[in-house]
């Protein structure tokens, strides 16, 4: 069985879902960094390569060595409850960030899914924490797994961020068959299996379903506004249908304007 994870990964290093797929996460990396000095390549710049830029990330409030106010804040927070950064999924920020100027080869796709996830998890956290509804504890994703049954929730977690991506493909229709056959072909590009490809397939030849999306998060305020961000990934937002359908998922996952308007500040939706 293929991990979503790593499809996850393949599918960022392969140019993401839609054209401002990779845009938004550089985005997501920068956030805080225009006022702080810390976007994605100045921290690439001023830490001297992603080893030394990791090893910086939880040391400053989003100062010019580190990789942007926001993250910094929600790791370094992250750090303090978990009593140090041993148990941070920190690792996987160096692949993302890595892929998203071009670099990284086949062996890291895991780990750039790994640090997308990070991303969308310090996302729903500090907006969740901004409208006062922080989670009680750190959530899995920004940190490390520590059990066999944690490692199958996160990798649950990933699925679902897949799925809810391809669902918000289809708020404007159904996936044509042009664009159906441009994600399978970057898939197959980036070494993604059969299993993986026709996983993608099934999915995109589903009806939308809103409903399954919003059940699988019920109660869970952290992974809906994971899932909000996720689908913010995969769509362009320019049409009134893909409007509408955000504001219908941020409904069903129990999500307030504050939090949906934080997400969206963060991946530079406009």
């Amino acid at each position: 069985m293929f991990n979503f994870s790593d499809l996850i990964g393949t599918l960022i290093q392969q140019g993401g879902m839609s054209s401002s797929t990779n845009q938004r996460l550089q985005n997501a990396l920068g956030a805080g960094g225009a006022a702080s000095g810390g976007g994605l390549s100045e921290l690439l710049k001023s830490t001297g390569g992603l080893g030394s830029a990791l090893s910086g990330l939880l040391g400053g409030s989003g100062g010019s060595g580190g990789i942007g106010g926001m993250l910094s804040e929600v790791f370094g927070e992250a750090e303090r409850s978990l009593g140090g950064k041993r148990n941070l999924a920190v690792g996987g920020l160096g692949a993302l960030a890595g892929s998203l100027l071009g670099g990284g080869g086949g062996s890291v796709k895991g780990a750039v899914g790994g640090g997308a996830l990070a991303v969308l998890g310090a996302m729903a956290y500090s907006a969740l924490k901004k409208a006062q509804q922080t989670p009680r504890e750190v959530p899995l994703g920004i940190r490390e797994p520590q059990n066999a049954e944690e490692k199958k929730q996160l990798e649950g977690e990933a699925k679902i961020t897949l799925k809810a991506m391809i669902n918000a493909a289809k708020a404007d229709g159904q996936i044509d068959q042009t664009e159906i056959q441009r994600i399978l072909g970057r898939l197959e590009e980036g070494g993604a299996d059969s299993e993986a490809r026709n996983f993608v397939l099934a999915e995109m030849g589903k009806p939308m379903d809103l409903a399954s999306l919003t059940a699988a998060a019920k109660g869970n305020l952290q992974l809906g506004a994971q899932l909000y961000a996720a689908s913010l990934l995969a769509i362009e937002v320019d049409t009134a249908a893909e409007r509408q359908y955000l504001q219908d998922l941020a409904e069903g996952l129990g999500l307030g304007s504050e939090v949906t308007a934080k997400l969206e500040e963060g991946l530079g939706v406009r």
